[in-house]
């Protein structure tokens, strides 16, 4: 498929939105990294992470413990991967690139690869939003997303086996999609197959036997494969259900479009179609920002992806201004609860009619 352009010419939206913006920071001097803050921030979440670790592995407390800290931990990873690897993966965590890359690193070891991420997403999702066979977010097994979507019968059962899906999810990419793009070289299923070099071969199964080792062979010799098994289960379900649910409220929505390219362009600057294809959730919230790494602010996020989270509660008042000066619609839940409920009803309305009327 060839690449999507947009019609930016001039682009007045997000020159003005811009203009704004670089005009926040250099008003209040502030650097559009995280620095010290988000450091500090972050090696918290890492070493709760490794603390649960430690703790479940080597000092192993009666299972009904066992179990609650292995969702905790499974929710602990999903921070990491807000709040340091999503960072790093942007350039946004630090001024320093060294810090950066790092950061972005963190994701391979939770199993990952940031060569994939960083083309799926940094390139794929972000610059071609809810563009089916372009967003490769949006093609995901046994769940129809839009109306470009075929429908199949079992689509009227995806607003309740969503749970399912969505759990197993950090699962199938790390122990499935991850190979597939690794032996066809392509991010999705209309991707461009993309040739690796010795180190990112060597990077790739490396992660893979870390990966392994640190999270099942080490715990089965410590309590036992059974044990493992379970733990393993637990936690990567929560990381699963945190991370899908995370990404669905932020662009499969009732309100969100997924604007259908005529020969190949979208007939929108891209500013105003991120807008369009994206929504925020739970902004008032401190706790839900804290946590998911101001990805509730996915508005300001993908119009400034370069930006590090902690300063989107400031941005988000200049887009918001911006958008009623250009009439441009601008969608947020209240919290994530209302969020999810739309989500729910929109895949549950794909599910149920070929064409949602």
């Amino acid at each position: 498929m060839s690449k999507i352009s947009f019609n930016n010419s001039g682009s007045p939206f997000f020159k003005s939105l811009k203009q704004k913006v670089n005009g926040y920071f250099s008003e209040n001097q502030l650097s559009k990294t995280g620095g010290t803050k988000l450091f500090l921030k972050g090696l918290l979440i890492a070493m709760s992470a490794v603390t649960l670790y430690v703790v479940l592995v080597f000092f192993t407390p009666h299972p009904y413990l066992s179990i609650a800290l292995c969702v905790v931990l499974g929710i602990n990873l999903s921070a990491i991967g807000f709040n340091i690897m999503h960072e790093g993966g942007h350039d946004s965590f630090s001024k320093h690139k060294w810090v950066n890359v790092l950061s972005a690193y963190s994701l391979n070891l939770l199993g990952g690869t940031i060569y994939f991420w960083k083309q799926k997403h940094n390139i794929d999702h972000h610059t071609y939003t809810n563009i089916d066979g372009m967003d490769h977010d949006i093609d995901v097994k046994f769940m129809r997303m839009h109306r470009e979507q075929p429908r199949l019968w079992y689509h009227r059962f995806q607003h309740i086996y969503w749970v399912l899906l969505y759990g197993i999810s950090y699962m199938a990419w790390i122990l499935y999609q991850d190979f597939e793009k690794y032996f066809t070289g392509k991010m999705g299923k209309n991707g461009v197959s993309r040739p690796f070099n010795f180190k990112e071969h060597f990077i790739f199964w490396l992660t893979k036997a870390v990966y392994a080792t640190v999270y099942l062979v080490i715990p089965v010799l410590m309590i036992g494969w059974l044990e493992t098994l379970i733990g393993f289960l637990i936690l990567s379900v929560a990381c699963g259900l945190s991370l899908s649910i995370v990404f669905q409220l932020a662009h499969v929505v009732e309100e969100t479009e997924f604007p259908v390219p005529e020969n190949e362009k979208i007939e929108k600057e891209w500013a105003v179609h991120q807008i369009n294809s994206t929504a925020n959730f739970a902004t008032k919230s401190k706790i839900v920002s804290w946590l998911l790494g101001g990805l509730n602010f996915q508005v300001e996020h993908h119009l400034f992806p370069g930006i590090s989270h902690i300063h989107y509660p400031e941005i988000n008042k200049l887009v918001k201004q911006t958008c009623e000066e250009f009439n441009v619609a601008y969608f947020e839940h209240r919290t994530m609860a209302n969020a999810l409920s739309s989500h729910l009803t929109h895949i549950r309305r794909l599910g149920k009619y070929s064409d949602m009327q």
